[in-house]
């Protein structure tokens, strides 16, 4: 199913992630039926045009997505909005639900509340989600130790004005809020305010990777906000994992699948496609004992959740 031309897939990619999960051990999964991923919403999925090289771009990630089975996919890139973007990807794909959305880095102004006002008003009301800055903000740029320009959300402890006037955007317009690469404690410094100000939606996003790299502990605090902890995919591959499945399975149990979604944090070029990454991930999470109810949870019934499609 994956090869054919009516797919509007490039072979050499697929090739690439099939060489890829086969190195990995993961082979198997691709060989399962479509309904392996039927319903799924991937929430943060890398994808072409970008100023980054990507493995796949967002068309025809949507045209693999329908064919597995998935639900919906959250187009994230960094330095651009995406709604535009899944307004086009929905045309040609029908019946996938397909969001955008803004990540506040120095590219769109930092934290602009302006261009989140913007992105609201977008035709068909398909800019979904705000992230707060990542590659550009002051947690991510330090820990880089990188000499550059970043972005701050917070000085003493203290939310800036304008995150808090974004926040307010957030509830207004029952947008999702992601808490982007800031730090454990500014993440939950965001999540505290926003679950003030009534925002309905609300993530950590990929908790336990760097540079967030939020305890066990720190992510109980956050879902006790009523925040979500996003597990992704990502975070297990590389030639140096930042952790095992393992630790993931550990941290799902200590926060409970009832807040935590899982995402792929695909799109890099050698790492498996996001559907297969997903599959390869499910099948990890069963093999650790969590069963197909846990999975869909965290997988369907979560990322439908914050984003308004229940």
């Amino acid at each position: 199913m994956l090869l054919r031309n009516g797919a509007g897939l490039n072979v050499k990619r697929v090739l690439l992630a099939t060489a890829t999960l086969v190195s990995l051990g993961f082979m198997s999964t691709i060989a399962q039926a479509p309904s392996a991923l039927s319903g799924v919403i991937d929430i943060h999925a890398h994808t072409d045009p970008d100023s980054r090289p990507r493995s796949i771009d967002a068309l025809d990630l949507a045209k693999m997505a329908k064919a597995r089975g998935m639900r919906g996919l959250v187009l994230k890139n960094h330095f651009e909005p995406t709604a535009a973007q899944a307004y086009l990807v929905r045309k040609e794909v029908p019946g996938l639900a397909v969001f955008g959305g803004i990540d506040l880095n120095l590219t769109v102004g930092g934290i602009n509340p302006a261009a989140v006002e913007h992105m609201v008003q977008m035709k068909n009301g398909l800019g979904r989600v705000i992230w707060m800055p990542t590659f550009d903000s002051e947690n991510a740029v330090r820990l880089s130790k990188e000499n550059r320009p970043f972005v701050s959300v917070a000085k003493n402890g203290r939310l800036l004005p304008e995150v808090l006037r974004v926040i307010a955007l957030a509830a207004q317009h029952g947008l999702l809020l992601e808490t982007g690469h800031s730090s454990a404690e500014e993440g939950l410094l965001i999540v505290r305010e926003a679950h003030r100000q009534g925002v309905q939606h609300i993530v950590v996003t990929h908790a336990m990777k760097s540079p967030v790299r939020m305890t066990i502990p720190q992510m109980q605090e956050a879902t006790r906000e009523s925040a979500f902890i996003e597990i992704d995919y990502g975070g297990l591959l590389g030639s140096g994992p930042e952790f095992r499945i393992e630790d993931y399975a550990k941290a799902i149990r200590q926060i409970g699948p009832a807040w935590c979604i899982l995402s792929s944090d695909l799109g890099q070029p050698g790492n498996p496609l996001h559907p297969d990454g997903l599959a390869a991930f499910f099948d990890a999470l069963r093999k650790q004992g969590f069963s197909q109810a846990e999975i869909d949870l965290m997988s369907k019934t979560n990322p439908a959740r914050v984003l308004g499609l229940q």
